[in-house]
Parts: C-alpha cells; sequence; structure tokens
C-alpha cells in the first residue's frame, strides 16, 4: 500500500526548493553579469543585511504562492495522467506537464510584454520547465526525511556553482568585464548620444556641447514636478563652450573626464564599452536602476 502523501512537508520542500532555485540564479546571473558591460558599482552595502528578514519572509509568501498555483497543480496533473494513461502515478510524467505549463506562462508573459527573440523566449521556457519539474518532482515524494537530502544537495549546489564561476574567472576562463583605459588624446573628437547632443573635445582643451542633456542626477522615475517642466516644454539640454579633463585614475573603473561649461551643471563623466567602442556615460537618477545615459565616439581628433 502506497504511503500517505505529507502535503504540509511537501508544500515547506516546494517553498525551500524555489528559494534554493532562486539562489542558484543568483550565483548564475551574478558571474554572467561580471562577464558583460555594466557600469561599476563598488559592491553592495552593508545595509543589504538589515533587509534579508524582510526579503526571507516576502520571499516565503512568494515561494508559497508559487507552490500552490504553479507546483501543486503541476504535480496534480502529472498524477492524474498517470493514472489515465499508465494505470498508476508515474515521476515522467512531470517533466511534460510542467513544459506545457511552462509554455502557457511564457506565452502569456510574452504576449504582455511583447515579443522578444525566439532564442531568448526558448531559453526562458526551458529554465522555466527546469525550476517547475524540480520542486513538482519533490513534492511527490512520500518519504519524510527528505528535507535533509534537498538541503544538503541544493546547497552544495549553490556553493558549488560559486566556487567554479569564481575559479572560471580568475583563470581567465571567464572574462570578466573591465572599462577600456584611453588616453586624454583618445578623449578628443566628437562624442555623441545618438539623439543629436553631441560633445566635441578639443587637443587645448577646449569642450563644446550641443544638447546634451544636464539634469541626469536630480531626474528620478515619476517626478512629478520633472515631468510637469518636460511637457510645459522646458529644455532640460545644454549648449555652450567651455573646458574639459581627463584624469586616469587609479583603474580603469575610476577613469573620469570632467566637462565645465558655464551653462551645464555636468557631473564628470565615466568611461564604459569596448576597446573598440568605448562609451562616456553618466547616470541618469538613482545609480541602483543602472540608467545609464551614453555618449559614443563618432570621430577622432583632428
Amino acid at each position: 500500500m502506497e504511503k500517505k502523501r505529507l502535503y504540509g512537508l511537501s508544500l515547506l520542500l516546494s517553498i525551500w526548493v524555489l528559494f534554493l532555485e532562486a539562489a542558484l540564479a543568483y550565483v548564475v546571473s551574478d558571474v554572467y553579469a561580471s562577464t558583460q558591460e555594466s557600469p561599476n558599482y563598488g559592491g553592495g552595502s552593508a545595509l543589504f543585511i538589515l533587509f534579508l528578514p524582510v526579503l526571507a519572509v516576502l520571499g516565503t509568501f512568494v515561494a508559497a504562492g508559487l507552490s500552490v498555483a504553479f507546483v501543486l497543480p503541476t504535480a496534480w496533473l502529472s498524477d492524474v495522467l498517470g493514472r489515465r494513461f499508465g494505470g498508476r502515478e508515474a515521476w515522467w510524467w512531470v517533466p511534460p506537464v510542467a513544459a506545457a505549463v511552462s509554455l502557457v506562462l511564457v506565452g502569456v508573459t510574452v504576449a504582455v510584454r511583447g515579443g522578444g527573440e525566439p532564442g531568448d523566449i526558448a531559453l526562458r521556457w526551458l529554465l522555466t520547465t527546469a525550476a517547475l519539474t524540480v520542486p513538482a518532482l519533490i513534492w511527490r515524494s512520500p518519504r519524510e526525511r527528505i528535507f535533509g537530502r534537498v538541503t544538503l544537495w541544493g546547497l552544495g549546489t549553490v556553493i558549488l556553482t560559486g566556487v567554479l564561476g569564481s575559479v572560471a574567472l580568475s583563470t581567465g576562463l571567464l572574462q570578466e568585464y573591465r572599462p577600456p583605459t584611453v588616453t586624454s588624446a583618445e578623449v578628443v573628437g566628437r562624442w555623441s548620444d545618438g539623439q543629436g547632443g553631441t560633445l566635441t573635445f578639443g587637443a587645448d582643451g577646449q569642450v563644446t556641447a550641443v544638447g546634451i542633456e544636464d539634469d541626469l542626477r536630480d531626474r528620478r522615475f515619476g517626478d512629478s514636478a520633472d515631468e510637469e517642466g518636460r511637457e510645459g516644454g522646458a529644455d532640460s539640454s545644454c549648449t555652450g563652450q567651455g573646458t574639459w579633463t581627463y584624469d586616469a585614475g587609479a583603474s580603469s573603473w575610476a577613469q573620469e573626464v570632467g566637462v565645465t561649461v558655464d551653462t551645464c551643471a555636468f557631473a564628470e563623466w565615466s568611461v564604459g564599452g569596448t576597446e573598440s567602442r568605448p562609451t562616456l556615460y553618466q547616470y541618469i537618477g538613482d545609480p541602483d536602476s543602472w540608467d545609464l545615459y551614453k555618449l559614443t565616439k563618432v570621430s577622432g581628433g583632428s
């Protein structure tokens, strides 16, 4: 006789597995982000630790909701199909059911947010299928002592992934992104924001700004005053002449280009991009938003 399944334990296991999957996804995405062009934030704030209890509580509610809304139906439907077509419940029905549920979820997301690249959509479907399959399989387990095994294998996988990612980055197997190192001579020339705004740096230390945004640090998403100003026709761009300087800093992350124009309120420009396509950028509003205002070099100096 089949042992009665402990649904309370299964729910806790599902929540815990979703937590472990989220931790694994974070580690993988963090390693991947280290290889991609991105602004430098100098590490996270120590205050983040204070928010961990709040995040844990919120995460528990989210994981519980996902378990009840998607994991449980996936496990239940796989059991129903197993009994209907095979005469008994079978674990191998879980992956195809999870794939079908994931297809619906990803399809709805694509329909709401708009289309995407086929490869990106396929990847999201595969990842969602895997994320549903694992907790659904564990949900079906009647064993009471499986929690320890799940914890051991889950934490081991997360830690091993982090170690392997760190080793790959430190040995050069994965190339960690670093901004290109430029010189003052390479700054000389015309840089464009792609929307008509340009900064033209002269070899004599003079600079000409044409239509460059200069209220970037004060801008916040949803700032009513800023929105009213733009709706009223207020021009936030700057045009004028002034001087510029280049500071190499202690590393490629610390490079700065200072621009001084009497009619503008520019902050220092940081260097980003790649060796073949360097950029100058400033943050738009809060640096944590990763919203950047970029200039790309379109012509060299004389």
